[in-house]
């Protein structure tokens, strides 16, 4: 049987047709600028946190509105009781009708307070909001500064294994020609072993600081991370003034921020349950339907009676017990932020010393004994051991450089971190 002439067609121009181009794999990082702002507008959690705080907002307004209005059917005498009639449900048919609407009115002040509640339930889940960004952002920032500090002590690393293979190459060449020991040979075979494994062992802790970093950025598929090409510019010294930093601390933590809109919640809900003291009102108007026409109105005024005194002033004292909670906890966190500000400032000072005592003494003093060691030594005027020596002096100085610049990002994450903004 022959395919229908429409079907071969279809079938031809779909085999013709060009494969679907597959989404292009976007290249990210490089700099940590540029990791931050692809976090902000794609990591789950963050934008989880955003949802969350959008609703806290949307409870504002119903907070403050008036409960809905009831309506009530009454139907009387359904059975026609002293009558020929029969039973029935409709309201011409029956002995009367009574329609009640009616509308629960709180106390003055009392809606107002419930929407002032619910404003600082959305003020302190924006600041919760904002204070898992800063989280998110620090994270980011240290595994960036990490990943770079990896791949710089991988670089190093390599130059010490290939200058420890030279100096193997020295002691075989010594050893061949009578001038050196067996001994030594050995050592620097040995030697050489210990960096391959350093070696293996940094590249192992550079992928995981680069899986780390595909998880602080949500995992996104088709997208490939560029290595760290450089860190951040550190703030100059006068920006790291404590007294300044601590004025910005106050200003701008989101944590404190969040404090104090607990605080504000908690001083409205003390005094919304204060109005409970005062009655709420229920009005109502009834129209009473007899056959066709209404024959009567009735108007209706009720309120409650807030007779039940020790459970209201049970409500009064935990409103005051959350509210002296929330204080206490916002000077806790004030207290642990500023001892953490302190800290980080002090080692930043600390690392930035430690840098410039390596770059401009240790380390060149470490290279300079070194070249002068593996000189004297080719020319018979050194041992080994001076060699070797010289070699883990100047593998200390670059692992301190590193290190100390490690530290310089971290302490400047942290201190970002505190202040809630960079600088």
């Amino acid at each position: 049987m022959r395919p229908h002439p429409v079907v071969l067609a279809a079938l031809l121009l779909a085999a013709a047709a060009p494969p679907c181009a597959a989404e292009p794999e976007r290249l990210i990082g490089g700099q940590v600028e540029s990791l931050l702002e692809f976090a902000r507008t794609r990591h789950p959690e963050f934008a989880a946190l955003r949802a969350e705080a959008d609703a806290a907002a949307a409870r504002i307004e119903p907070a403050g509105a008036l409960p809905d209005p009831v309506l009530r059917t009454e139907l009387r005498n359904v059975t026609n009781e002293g009558s020929d009639a029969s039973g029935n449900l409709l309201p011409p048919r029956i002995g009367s009708a009574r329609y009640v609407f009616s509308q629960s009115l709180p106390w003055f002040g009392k809606r107002d307070l419930r929407r002032d509640v619910a404003g600082t339930g959305a003020d302190e889940a924006q600041a919760r909001a904002r204070a898992g960004w800063i989280d998110l952002a620090t994270r980011i920032k240290l595994t960036y500064a990490q990943h770079h500090v990896h791949l710089t002590s991988i670089r190093y690393a390599q130059e010490n294994l290939d200058l420890m293979r030279r100096v193997a190459e020295i002691a075989r060449t010594r050893y061949a020609f009578g001038f050196g020991s067996q001994q030594d040979a050995l050592r620097a075979q040995s030697e050489i072993i210990a960096l391959e494994t350093d070696l293996v062992m940094l590249e192992g802790e550079s992928a995981q600081a680069s899986a780390r970093m595909r998880a602080l950025l949500g995992r996104p598929e088709n997208v490939k991370l560029r290595p760290p090409e450089k860190l951040r510019l550190l703030p100059p010294v006068a920006a790291l003034d404590m007294v300044a930093l601590e004025a910005r601390l106050r200003a701008n933590n989101p944590l404190l921020a969040a404090d104090d809109a607990r605080i504000a919640g908690a001083e409205k809900g003390r005094d919304l349950v204060e109005r409970n003291r005062y009655p709420d009102v229920n009005l109502g108007i009834a129209p009473t339907q007899v056959r066709n026409r209404v024959a009567e109105w009735e108007l209706m005024f009720e309120i409650n009676i807030p007779l039940q005194q020790g459970s209201r002033r049970a409500q009064e004292r935990e409103a005051e017990l959350n509210l002296e909670a929330a204080r206490l906890r916002r000077q806790g966190t004030l207290n642990q932020a500023l001892a953490e500000l302190s800290e980080s400032v002090a080692g930043l000072d600390v690392a930035r010393r430690l840098e410039s005592l390596v770059t401009t003494g240790l380390l060149p003093q470490a290279e300079l004994n070194l070249n002068a060691a593996l000189a004297a030594y080719e020319n018979g005027r050194a041992d080994f051991a001076a060699v070797l020596d010289a070699h883990r002096q100047l593998r200390r100085a670059r692992g301190e450089l590193v290190k100390a610049r490690g530290d310089q990002q971290t302490r400047l994450a942290e201190i970002e971190k505190m202040v809630g903004e960079e600088l």
